[in-house]
């Protein structure tokens, strides 16, 4: 019998069932491209343009990993309403004008149907139907609500039947559903606590009470509604996860929320202010600083708080250490918060034992957390789960850096172990077979293939398509091995006074450029890096965009740095929009595969100033300036990713299909594409520019950027600018 070989497709130490036709019609259907999401720290709910939730969908309200609405249906007269204008109004809610369908008796468009919700600790909706007309009308309003309690991993797949453990409870005003397992409790209580009939479009004249029925999973308001007459609803959904119950953060919907102790005013208060002459990077910014603060999740651990970015919305509102790593580092000049929660929170869970089911190891970084049935249960490794080679690397840059912004010689004193701890995964786990480059291979059941940032199961492939053998070591981890070494030795030496540590880390990182230069170069195509080494020891020969993050490590030679940017800015690998994940000459480029010929936002900041580091500021200017014309048909918001489709084919980029929107690291994107075109640094208290603004983008001017504990003002035309003191 031949031995089965570990692929990233089929990581397992153990063979998995295998898969069948059912298992693929068991995926859930979409909302469309126009559904709307709004958030409040963990929960999130998920609808159709309507605001519907139809049973069945991958839409619910969520908090903490588990759905606790998995239907949430408005018919009017037992059909679903016509959409005249749909949005999200702010980051915790959204406004949907609706009109009634031709029923009998109305005639279609007759009635003017709002629905206005919030989210926050639970959901808070106003559905408001006024009639216009000079006669009565009667109808029927039926609201369905429901739940299946799935955990998140199963909501994009198949959810399991947990009805025969779902208690429900109806009353005169609500529904009551309760779901219990041992070590895990979730409820769901939906309650109408208001129900009135009043005069005029907004229900402020006189009226009276029009209490619903409440009909299996749905509340029924069978009413006559006068000639200007408004049906004026309020429906609560309050949670309860595990031990502790929930309260609705808000009052109303368009308040104006003023809590002046809170996190997220101060915060809001402080991040610098943007005067750009480029109305779309205006917009840019402006759209970013907003999603940045609904991204953010607070907590405390260690009796410290924190405050870090959550990795993105919907699927991925918890803590991830690369996504969470890389947007700190690129909104440090916003402000340290973000990254100070970030390194204390993933120092906190840092790994300190031997677990292959959670693939964990002493010194490295988490990879994902949590907080649903699944993980409680045991049945995926979550808690934190480890299967991540790039972010212990990365934590390391990330403590150098805020440390060269924030001259803050206590805070990495306290997160030196950490330091330690993170070297030492390096050398002893990271490089399991010791031939110098950090590798990867999960040892868990449930664990991912792909440990690096393409980590789709063909985010790593041949030029000719083929999947690799495991264990896999990418050619950008071992950049940022070599960056992250150099850097502490740094620290080390300047603030540490450990002269010997800082002298050995040098010359493993000059060991690792002569090493990973010799095995990682190709001289096909022109010469260029491939993306990796396979279990063999081969070379895995795509062309990709990794190659921009060897750029921005500083782990290729000045001479070999040319060719890359002509690689990076090619036909084959530059859609117009950015640089692609992978060049459409490979045998495995799709323009909508994951990580296999999309344009990822995050990725082109990196990439941009891994030219810029090397020179190559008008290469550097032209991606970033693709990608702010990118964000002008999105709402001045970068998603997740674009499909790598020529700009020329349709000029107006195209998105992933379900790309997270706000994302993190694509939140994060147009901050670090400012700070090259700005040559902004930081270093030993003083804060410093060497501008190349494009033409395009005329005179920018911030107002009240973060370092060394004060505020400095920017502002720069063209390859002129000055920084000082903020006044």
């Amino acid at each position: 019998m031949t031995e089965r070989r570990p692929t990233p497709l089929d990581p397992y130490p153990e063979p998995r069932p295998s898969e069948t036709l059912d298992d693929e019609l068991a995926y859930p259907p979409e909302l469309g491209a126009d559904a709307i999401a709004i958030l409040e720290g963990r929960t999130f709910l998920f609808s159709d343009a309507l605001g519907d939730v139809p049973p069945g969908s991958i839409g619910g309200l969520l908090h903490d990993d588990t759905r606790f609405l998995s239907r949430w249906e408005l018919t009017l007269g037992g059909r679903p309403l016509s959409l005249l204008q749909s949005r999200a109004v702010d980051h915790y809610s959204a406004a949907f004008f609706l009109t009634n369908p031709d029923l009998p008796g109305i005639r279609a468009n007759s009635l003017t149907v709002r629905r206005l919700r919030f989210v926050g600790g639970g959901l808070h909706e106003r559905i408001a139907v006024y009639n216009p007309l000079p006669r009565p009308v009667r109808f029927e309003l039926r609201l369905a609500a429901g739940t299946d309690f799935a955990d998140l991993f199963e909501v994009k797949g198949r959810v399991r039947d947990r009805s025969d453990r779902i208690v429900v409870e109806r009353d005169p005003t609500g529904l009551h559903l309760r779901y219990e397992v041992p070590g895990f409790l979730a409820e769901t209580n939906v309650r109408a606590t208001r129900s009135r009939i009043a005069e005029g479009i907004d229900g402020e004249g006189p009226g009276g009470d029009v209490p619903p029925t409440v009909e299996g999973d749905a509340f029924v308001w069978d009413v006559e509604l006068g000639p200007r007459r408004l049906l004026d609803v309020v429906v609560l959904v309050t949670v309860r996860s595990n031990e502790r119950t929930l309260e609705l953060l808000h009052d109303d919907f368009g308040e104006q929320q003023e809590h002046p102790e809170g996190a997220l005013t101060r915060w809001l208060e402080e991040v610098p202010r943007f005067r750009c002459e480029s109305p779309l990077l205006q917009g840019v910014l402006e759209r970013s600083i907003l999603d940045l603060a609904a991204l953010r999740i607070e907590g405390e651990i260690g009796g410290e708080p924190y405050v870090l970015p959550a990795a993105g919305l919907p699927w991925f509102m918890t803590l991830f250490g690369r996504d969470t790593i890389i947007t700190s580092l690129q909104t440090l000049p916003i402000g340290p918060e973000l990254a100070r929660g970030a390194l204390h929170l993933l120092g906190a869970l840092q790994g300190d034992r031997e677990d292959d089911f959670r693939d964990e190891e002493p010194g490295k970084i988490l990879h994902e957390i949590r907080y649903g049935e699944l993980t409680v249960t045991g049945e995926t490794p979550h808690s934190p789960y480890y299967g991540t080679a790039d972010a212990t690397p990365l934590y390391l840059r990330l403590l150098w850096t805020y440390w060269a912004w924030t001259g803050d010689d206590g805070f990495v004193r306290v997160r030196w172990p950490n330091v330690l701890a993170a070297l030492g995964w390096i050398d002893r786990f990271g490089d399991r077979d010791g031939d110098g480059f950090v590798e990867y291979r999960t040892r868990s059941s449930r664990g991912l293939g792909n440990q690096c940032w393409k980590d789709s199961w063909d985010g790593i492939q041949f030029a000719d398509g083929t999947i690799p053998y495991l264990p896999i070591a990418t050619a950008e981890i071992q950049g940022y091995v070599y960056d992250a070494k150099l850097r502490v030795a740094e620290i080390a030496e300047r603030l540490m006074g450990d002269g010997a540590l800082a002298d050995r880390l040098r010359a493993e990182a000059a060991e690792l450029f002569d090493r990973f230069n010799d095995r990682f170069w190709s001289d096909a195509r022109g010469g260029y890096y491939v993306v990796g080494l396979d279990g063999d020891g081969r070379q895995i020969d795509s062309m990709t965009s990794n190659q921009g993050h060897l750029l921005w490590s500083g782990i290729v030679p000045e001479e070999r740095a040319a060719v890359i940017a002509r690689h990076l800015l090619s036909d084959p690998m530059f859609s117009g929009w950015g640089v692609r994940t992978l060049s459409n000459e490979d045998a495995g480029y799709n323009p909508i595969g994951y990580h296999t010929g999309t344009v990822w936002p995050h990725d082109n900041a990196i990439v941009a100033a891994g030219l810029a580091r090397y020179g190559f500021r008008d290469e550097a200017n032209r991606i970033a300036l693709a990608q702010l014309e990118a964000a002008g048909f999105t709402d001045h918001r970068l998603p997740e990713a674009f499909a790598g489709l020529r700009r020329d084919l349709g000029r107006f980029p195209v998105r992933y299909p379900t790309a997270c929107s706000p994302q993190a690291w694509a939140t994060g994107a147009p901050f670090m594409l400012l700070a090259t075109m700005l040559g902004l640094e930081a270093s030993s208290g003083e804060v410093t520019i060497d501008p190349r603004v494009p033409a395009e983008l005329g005179r920018v001017f911030v107002h009240g950027l973060h370092a060394f504990g004060t505020h400095w003002d920017v502002e720069a035309t063209g390859s002129t600018g000055r920084v000082g003191l903020t006044h």
